[in-house]
């Protein structure tokens, strides 16, 4: 199939339907986060993982931009600002392939909890918002397989950024979309361009069926929620070890 064009910056188009995801049946659950960064998924992937580990299931924790494969290829691409939409999307998607063929994959067969910060959803908001054909996208990821429970941690595109900035962490280039020519001031460009990445979610939380998690509460307060949603899933798991990848 062709590839995507690469486009001239305009405002991202949604996402369409649901797509091709094809259906688990292995004896382990994917538990997935997804939101803006800033949103706190991180964090409460983490506290999940130790309230798993502290009851003895086995559970595996592993994030996006994690394959040895083409990480330093990933990581001199963006330094030098060489990545197109297309060139982003198709260094990601092979990033994510080997992510999933070795590190999330082989828990899931032997009956793992597997918690993601970040699966394909990422990448469909973000390829979208930088304007890639939606459905080509979606084809790229058509080999994953669909979690188990999904949460997205939905904040205001301002709040995020308090958060960053509270972090001190540096606002990268692809983070803020300057390679979209939104705004020449980094800052302006991060918000305009996380306020399309938050469009994207918005609509993938309903097409997909995510579990929306209001995510200006106070950690204890989004943890509870958390936990309780996973519960269910844990009927007759085995208790064993907790693995750890990409951390």
């Amino acid at each position: 199939m062709p590839a995507p064009r690469d486009p001239v910056p305009t405002p991202a188009r949604l996402v369409q339907s649901p797509g091709g995801l094809r259906s688990s049946h292995y004896p382990g659950r994917l538990i997935v986060f997804e939101g803006l960064d800033g949103s706190g998924k991180s964090t409460q992937a983490h506290l999940l993982l130790k309230w798993l580990s502290s009851r003895g299931y086995r559970a595996f924790f592993t994030e996006w931009n994690s394959s040895d494969l083409v990480a330093s290829i990933i990581r001199r691409g963006k330094k030098k600002n060489l990545l197109t939409p297309t060139t982003f999307s198709l260094l990601h998607a092979t990033d994510f392939a080997d992510r999933f063929e070795r590190h999330i994959l082989p828990p899931l067969r032997a009956g793992y909890v597997v918690i993601c910060d970040r699966y394909v959803y990422t990448a469909y908001a973000r390829d979208a918002a930088r304007g890639c054909d939606p459905d080509w996208v979606r084809n790229l990821y058509a080999f994953a397989v669909p979690p188990d429970k999904t949460f997205y941690f939905r904040v205001p595109v301002e709040a995020a950024h308090k958060r960053k900035e509270a972090s001190r962490l540096r606002i990268k280039y692809y983070e803020a979309g300057m390679d979209m020519n939104l705004s020449h001031d980094l800052t302006e460009s991060y918000l305009r361009f996380q306020g399309l990445l938050k469009r994207q979610y918005d609509v993938l939380a309903r097409t997909e069926g995510f579990q929306i998690i209001e995510a200006e509460q106070d950690i204890e307060a989004l943890q509870r929620e958390v936990r309780s949603a996973v519960r269910p899933l844990l009927g007759g798991f085995p208790k064993e070890e907790v693995l750890v990848h990409g951390t």
